[in-house]
């Protein structure tokens, strides 16, 4: 099975100011991912926040949908070039899950159910920039797109956006994760072009 979906056509690149430099415009949502899709049943769904000190929190999924959830309308943008505006997702924000953790943390490392990993600064998870998403476009997000439960994180090359999320880890040190280990730029701003570690 390819990694990109079929009936993928990039678009031609537009003159609009919310488009990063170096992007294509989609209407498609395209969909890449590092091996297979995991198939993960909400029964047995879970997942944790560790702190640095090693104390941690995990929900199930119906305590995770029970917690207070956001509509979120935002722009994605692929380290392969396409953008899609205007996306609408529902999810419960970082900021709700850390509401009660006590942390001097300055890094989380992400992971998903089938070993992904992926870094980031904390603070790009906090102040209402990123959720864990569980609805796409008014429907249950569906597994080729990170189903049951993907980390959204729009402001960042979607890599960040781990989907099939299963965990945060706080961490006092910056630990790369999956694409950033093979090439992948250690923070991925779209606006400066950060894709790879020399850019």
């Amino acid at each position: 099975m390819g990694i990109v979906s079929r009936g993928f056509r990039g678009r031609a690149r537009v003159d609009d100011p919310a488009l990063p430099p170096g992007q294509y415009l989609t209407t498609d949502f395209p969909v890449l991912s590092a091996g297979p899709t995991p198939q993960i049943h909400l029964d047995s769904w879970r997942f944790g926040l560790t702190s640095e000190d090693g104390s941690s929190r995990s929900w199930d999924w119906l305590g995770f949908r029970r917690l207070p959830a956001e509509d979120i309308t935002v722009d994605l943008h692929c380290v392969t070039k396409w953008s899609k505006f205007g996306t609408a997702w529902r999810g419960v924000s970082i900021d709700t899950l850390l509401e009660h953790v006590d942390t001097s943390a300055e890094f989380a490392l992400v992971s998903s159910y089938g070993g992904y990993t992926t870094n980031l600064p904390l603070e790009d998870l906090t102040d209402g920039k990123a959720w864990i998403a569980f609805e796409y476009d008014g429907a249950e997000l569906h597994p080729e797109h990170g189903g049951p439960a993907r980390l959204l994180v729009p402001h960042l090359y979607l890599w960040k956006s781990a989907k099939w999320v299963r965990g945060i880890e706080l961490r006092n040190d910056d630990e790369p994760g999956f694409w950033e280990q093979l090439g992948y730029h250690n923070y991925g701003d779209p606006w400066r072009e950060q894709r790879y570690w020399a850019d």
